[in-house]
Formats: structure tokens, C-alpha cells, sequence
């Protein structure tokens, strides 16, 4: 069966404002609300960055039902993992298994500003959220933990506040180290849309299943969730547009990979046409369009589909594909 979240998409609006969209999705019928911890924006100019955790801990207050989750947050960096395994500890607690820790291995745009580290190469990234994983599931078994590891200690420590079910850790992934690492380890496996189809068939996927496979645990274990990019409107260039304050994804790896100033990024950004700005997404004013481009993803096996929309009316959004377009996706895939 499928699950359908919303992306609240942190550096696009201010809390208040996210708080507001993410409380109608619950409203509207969305199984769940998973908001980016970025310390910086992609953009400078209207750009938002508000603290994913404590933000996480109001939507927990003003609802009642939606899982919530931090697509992605980093552990590795400028957070000690024992912070990370405190704050989840506390909001399961409160939100008793609604709570959902989603962890990558970082951006220099979010990490380096905010701690002044060089940027390190993707295998110590890598390493450093194996250990930091590690380490936050030995916090939230274990009474008192001394931790020696290569990156991070600890004394002994105990997570006083914490359920007794703690949350489950989804591992995102763009590459097939760590996609198999989140087979073996993770209860969920995040990615995003909008990518070459061979990337999610041949790489991401069959390196899911292997890890599960050397790990020993069933085919079922995790959670294979990816954020799709979608853009709709019932006026198709206003779908269009609406794409722009997101043209940074339309930027190749390589030109984004050491971009650590925001103003930098904007620049970038601005200089693609829309059509390229659009590139990640699936636009369209047509719902059975929508449904058509997300059924590949679902073919795949992706089976936790979270909606990232690029424009500012994200009410309107909401309630377009709340009733025009997730229907027709339950009725197809049910």
C-alpha cells in the first residue's frame, strides 16, 4: 500500500508559514511531513533556513496523526551524534512512533558555514555517518555508553528521555555505497525523483536489495521512500514558473559540489532557463499525467512517495493534489 507525504520545503518559507501547510496536509489526507534540516538555503533572496528539530516538535503539538521525519538531516558534523540521539529521543517521547530520523552524509553549503571544517572527501563522509549511526542506536539501547571511535567519544553517557520504541533511521542515498549500506543498517532508504531511470533501476535499488540480502534481513525491512518533484497547477505555465525558485537542482553535480555561499548558488541558478530550471520535475496541469510519471517510480518499488512542490501558493497545492491527483493514485496502485 502506498504512503504519501509532503515535503516542507525549509528553504523556501519560514516556520510559521511551513507550520501552517503541514498542518493542512495532515487535514488533507497526507500520511506524513518530512522536513530538510538545511543551516543555509539554496538560494539567498527569499531563502529560509529554520532549525528542522525544534520546528518538528511544534508540528508534533498541532497534530495528531502524520509521521514526521527530517529529509535529510546530517549527523556527522555540526552535530555530535549524541545531540542528534538526545533531541529524537525527546521527540519520541512526545510523539510516540510518529517520529522518523532521516540522515545523509551532508552538504558543504550546510556543514562548512556553520563549523568551518575543510570539506571532507565522500569516503570519510561516509565513514563518519556509519560511526554516527552506530553510536545513536548504542545511545538509545544502552544505559551509560563509553564510545571510542575514529571520529567521536563519548562518556558515560544515557539518554535519560526517550521512548521505549525508538525511531526508526532512514539512510538517504545518491550512489551504490551507501544505498547498500542503508540495505544492511537502515529501516528506510530516502532518494529523490527526476533522475536518469537507470539510476534508480540499475544503482540505487539493486544495492538496497544487496545490502538487505548480506545483512540476512527480508526484502521488506525497509521503507523505500523517495521525495518526488512535482509541480502542478490547473494553468500549465504557472506550473512552469513556479519551478524557478528551485532552479539550483537543475545544476549539474560539479557545479554545485563546492558551492558553499548561498548568494554563489543564486547566481548559478539564475542563469538557467526554465526549461532547465524545470528539468527535475514533473509539470503539468493534467493529474493523469502526474500519475503517469510518478508510475515508474512505483513499478520500482518505491512505495512512500513524498511531494516536493517548487511554488509559493503551497495551499493551493495541497488541495489540488489532495483531490485530484492522490486519488487517482490509490485507486491505480491500491
Amino acid at each position: 500500500m502506498l504512503k504519501f507525504g509532503y515535503k516542507a520545503s525549509a528553504e523556501q518559507f519560514g516556520p510559521g508559514q511551513l507550520l501552517a501547510f503541514s498542518v493542512l496536509a495532515e487535514q488533507q489526507g497526507f500520511d506524513s511531513v518530512f522536513i530538510s534540516d538545511h543551516f543555509q538555503p539554496w538560494r539567498h533572496t527569499g531563502g529560509h533556513a529554520p532549525f528542522a528539530v525544534s520546528w518538528m516538535g511544534a508540528l508534533g503539538a498541532r497534530t495528531s496523526r502524520i509521521a514526521i521525519g527530517t529529509s535529510v538531516l546530517t549527523p556527522s558534523f555540526r552535530y555530535h551524534p549524541s545531540i542528534v540521539a538526545q533531541a529524537f529521543g525527546t521527540l519520541s517521547a512526545m510523539f510516540p512512533g510518529r517520529i522518523i530520523l532521516g540522515v545523509g552524509t551532508g552538504e558543504s553549503l550546510n556543514e562548512v558555514p556553520a563549523t568551518g571544517i575543510k570539506w571532507p572527501e565522500p569516503k570519510e563522509r561516509l565513514a563518519r555517518l556509519r560511526e554516527a549511526v552506530k553510536l545513536i542506536r548504542l545511545l538509545w539501547s544502552e544505559e551509560r555508553v563509553t564510545f571510542k571511535g575514529e571520529y567521536y567519544s563519548t562518556e558515560k553517557a544515557t539518554i535519560y528521555d526517550r521512548s521505549e520504541a525508538m525511531p526508526p533511521i532512514y539512510i538517504a542515498g545518491a550512489g551504490p555505497k551507501i544505498s547498500m549500506y542503508a540495505g544492511q543498517v537502515a529501516d528506510g532508504f530516502i532518494c529523490t525523483s527526476g533522475k536518469a531511470p537507470e539510476l534508480y533501476r540499475d544503482t540505487l535499488l539493486p544495492n538496497v536489495a544487496a545490502g538487505l540480502l548480506a545483512a540476512g534481513r527480508p526484502a521488506d525491512a525497509i521503507d523505500r521512500m523517495i521525495e518526488m518533484k512535482v509541480s502542478f497547477d490547473l494553468d500549465p505555465r504557472r506550473a512552469l514558473e513556479d519551478t524557478r525558485f528551485w532552479a539550483a537542482l537543475g545544476l549539474s553535480a560539479e557545479d554545485k559540489m563546492s558551492v558553499e555561499d548561498p548568494l554563489e548558488m543564486e547566481r548559478l541558478a539564475d542563469a538557467l532557463p526554465v526549461e532547465r530550471a524545470a528539468k527535475r520535475w514533473i509539470v503539468s496541469a493534467d493529474p493523469d499525467v502526474h500519475v503517469e510519471r510518478i508510475r515508474p517510480y512505483v513499478e520500482l518499488g518505491f512505495r512512500h512517495l513524498v511531494f516536493h512542490a517548487p511554488g509559493p501558493d503551497q495551499e493551493n497545492f495541497i488541495r489540488l493534489y489532495a483531490g485530484h491527483v492522490l486519488p487517482r493514485l490509490r485507486a491505480e496502485f491500491s
